[in-house]
């Protein structure tokens, strides 16, 4: 995507040292400033994955990564609501194009929200009434409009919400991704019209590459290159330190210790190989188990190699990490908030292998 003359991604890089020396603030105001909020919305990022037809990005699986990866390097609280906003986007793709088209008439327009199905529908005419409660709403302060999943009748269903329908419930005190503002919602009794209802099982109405993709796949790509992105930021941040951190009895910077120089080459080697595969396994769209099960499983192995190179800085930094002045338990708080998220769980690895080995499963998890 080009704007201007420069991509998307080099613009982002620009504004990356604005957010960056913010994030001590976001971390300790548990909320994303406005006016970062707003610089995304300008820059396009809460349109990356609504469908070109509508007036959308549609940016293709590598360009989200890349993106989500340099935000959550430049503050991972950041990088999450960014990733929230912009893959919810694609719900807009399973909508009648009118409703779509009509929502993001907004210039305001950012759609956040929970698939989990933690609230209940029952039809009411040509839609739904609609009650329950929902955690981990990243980014919901600052959207115009919020998905929300819930067991019908018929099956699990998609409804997507008005700000002005929900209440907030400030519930989000957490070791990690402070600023991400991942607080409770809930509903009660709501009408949703037809309109506003999907089913994330069935074809998407717009047409387009992107969505030859698994749902679970777009909905998930954005948590491991956030996580990617706290890493590489806890790489900067250790190399920093190694230089100009003395050992108090010889003098020299830690940077001359072995175990020093071997965990940054690790860190460095996680780092890029979980890049690599997940870029990798991402060039190709499809929505087969085969398909899926390599795409989910690269996606789950690049969150838990960047907790785990971001543990191997933490570790080797020694004491001084533990300061609330040291971006690194940042780093080490925000990645592993991070790989909680329950589309990273271990259940996706063994029904992955499971796949890989031709066994019989139940791949609605994938």
């Amino acid at each position: 995507m080009t704007l201007l003359g420069t991509t998307l991604l080099d613009r982002i890089r620009t504004f990356s040292p604005e957010i960056r020396e913010a994030g001590p603030r976001i971390d300790a105001d548990g909320a994303v400033p406005a006016e970062i909020i707003d610089r995304l919305r300008e820059l396009g990022v809460f349109r990356l994955a609504v469908p070109a037809g509508l007036g959308g990005t549609e940016a293709e699986p590598r360009q989200q990564v890349e993106i989500f990866e340099e935000l959550g390097r430049a503050d991972g609280s950041v990088g999450w609501c960014a990733m929230i906003g912009a893959v919810t986007g694609i719900a807009l793709a399973w909508i009648p194009s009118g409703t779509a088209a009509a929502m993001l008439g907004d210039p305001r327009f950012l759609i956040a929200g929970v698939a989990a199905p933690m609230g209940r529908a029952t039809p009411d005419g040509d839609g739904f009434r609609l009650t329950g409660r929902w955690s981990f709403a990243s980014a919901g302060r600052h959207a115009s409009w919020l998905v929300a999943g819930a067991l019908t009748p018929a099956g699990v269903r998609m409804f997507i919400l008005g700000a002005d329908q929900v209440t907030i419930h400030d519930t989000w005190h957490t070791a990690g991704l402070k600023g991400t503002g991942s607080h409770d919602f809930t509903v009660d009794d709501v009408l949703v019209p037809a309109e506003r209802v999907f089913d994330l099982g069935r074809p998407p109405v717009a047409p387009g590459p992107l969505y030859g993709y698994a749902s679970t796949v777009l909905l998930s790509l954005g948590l491991a290159a956030v996580a990617l992105g706290i890493a590489r930021a806890a790489i900067e941040d250790f190399t920093e330190l190694a230089q100009a951190k003395r050992n108090p009895a010889s003098g020299t910077a830690i940077a001359a210790k072995s175990s020093v120089r071997a965990a940054v080459a690790e860190a460095t080697a996680l780092h890029r190989s979980s890049l690599t595969y997940l870029l990798d396994e991402l060039a190709t769209p499809g929505t087969d188990d085969l398909r899926r099960a390599g795409q989910r499983l690269a996606i789950v192995t690049a969150g838990r190699n960047a907790a785990r190179a971001v543990d191997l800085l933490y570790h080797a930094a020694g004491g001084s990490a533990v300061y609330l002045t040291s971006p690194l338990q940042r780093h080490f708080r925000d990645v592993h908030t991070a790989t909680q998220h329950a589309m990273l769980s271990g259940d996706v690895v063994e029904t992955a292998g499971a796949v890989l080995l031709g066994q019989d499963v139940d791949t609605r998890r994938l």
